[in-house]
């Protein structure tokens, strides 16, 4: 099964002041994280994100009518920093894996639904 792993967190900025033991701590725990999904299963996918302020919205309308708007889709005090496309064996299975990522983010695991026609 795949599901997609989505990492939030409070201060995006925060990063560019945290000290060098701290951010080879971060990079340990992914590491971790990808060396045991491997053991379970597929890593798929995974990408850090630029901040937020460098994104745009599409918002919902009619072909060009469509509303483009600077920023994130979404006003909140926690932002998406990055992902995971994993394919693991159960649900229970991809909770386990995360909690080898750092406690600083709030993460979210959902199912991917396999789309008839489509690769993947």
């Amino acid at each position: 099964m795949k599901f997609l792993v989505l990492m939030a967190e409070e201060d995006p900025e925060a990063w560019d002041a945290a000290t060098p033991d701290y951010r080879d701590e971060v990079f340990e725990r992914h590491r971790s994280f990808d060396a045991a999904v491997r053991e379970r299963g597929d890593m798929v996918a995974g990408e850090a994100l630029a901040l937020p302020t460098e994104g745009v919205t599409v918002r919902p309308g009619t072909g060009r009518d469509r509303l483009v708007t600077e920023g994130s889709y979404v006003e909140s005090t926690e932002q998406l920093g990055g992902f995971y496309l994993i394919d693991v064996d159960s649900r229970d299975t991809a909770i386990d894996l995360v909690r080898l990522l750092p406690e600083a983010y709030t993460v979210e695991i959902r199912p991917a639904i396999p789309i008839g026609g489509h690769d993947g």
